[in-house]
């Protein structure tokens, strides 16, 4: 994915110990990242430790969630959330909850299959219900709490073949805005953000059906499809996302809440 439109940036770990991570300002805080294996989560993980928080580094890949685990001095809690009964059996003492976890299936309506549909709202959808569900009693009870979820613009926007994707991001939308008014007596804020394509694995593993729904070559995925409504012609950087994340969680952010934050490179200033 790397090219000259694509120029990259420091790995998270040197840009989250610049950032107000450095200040530990999370010490004593219990953080819980779903989909904290890879991508965005694995950098909201690393970010949220470095800034002085106990992780739950959440994932259904158990290796990799006990190597970013080990990395970072978190818990690894192995779960698939498609699972209704492995979603009950999460933690429920997080005092800060990033709803990430996600998947993608590129296809036009009539051709969607439903049972794929069905997956990507009770992963997206139905599991952060449960996992705020769970969680909220503990955060209203300290009087403190952050939501901070990892929607998208396409929570804002809408594009073809991806009817799935586009309906559980405007649903999450709906159900941050809900938290936000009903934790805003308990000390809690609930946030979306909302970041354009990020160079992650689920963005990587979009390119070949990209490039078979719209019926052009893998190599113009980049810039027809991926970089073709942004302003800022690159793919954004897990690490930005997290330390937007972070910033969501700090006492300066106490009046934020119910907003959706674009990180889409000027894509929704169209």
């Amino acid at each position: 994915m790397d090219s000259a439109k694509t120029p990259q940036h420091p790995g998270p770990g040197a840009a989250v110990a610049a950032g107000p991570a450095s200040m530990r300002f999370l010490a004593g805080r219990k953080a819980l990242v779903t989909g904290a294996a890879s991508g965005i989560g694995r950098a909201c993980a690393e970010g949220f430790a470095a800034a002085g928080a106990e992780v739950y580094v959440v994932d259904r890949a158990a290796e990799a969630a006990k190597e970013v685990a080990g990395a970072i001095g978190g818990i690894a809690v192995v779960a698939d959330l498609s699972e209704a009964e492995e979603v009950d059996a999460l933690p429920d003492d997080a005092d800060i909850v990033v709803n990430n976890a996600g998947l993608q299936h590129i296809a036009p309506v009539h051709e969607f299959p439903p049972d794929r549909f069905t997956l990507i709202q009770r992963v997206m959808v139905e599991a952060p219900f449960r996992i705020l569900r769970r969680t909220l009693p503990h955060m209203y009870a300290g009087a403190w709490g952050r939501v901070v979820n990892i929607s998208s613009v396409h929570g804002l926007r809408a594009s073809t073949y991806k009817s799935a994707y586009v309906t559980a991001k405007h649903a999450l939308e709906g159900l941050s805005k809900v938290v936000a008014l009903e934790g805003a007596a308990h000390g809690v804020t609930s946030n979306c953000l909302n970041p354009g394509y990020v160079r992650t694995p689920l963005v990587e593993r979009q390119i070949a059906d990209q490039a078979r729904a719209h019926g052009i070559p893998v190599a113009d995925v980049l810039d027809q499809v991926f970089l073709e409504r942004t302003a800022i012609k690159r793919l954004i950087e897990p690490v930005e996302v997290a330390e937007a994340a972070l910033w969501l969680c700090g006492e300066h952010s106490a009046c934020l809440t119910g907003s959706s934050i674009p990180l889409d490179g000027g894509w929704t200033a169209h």
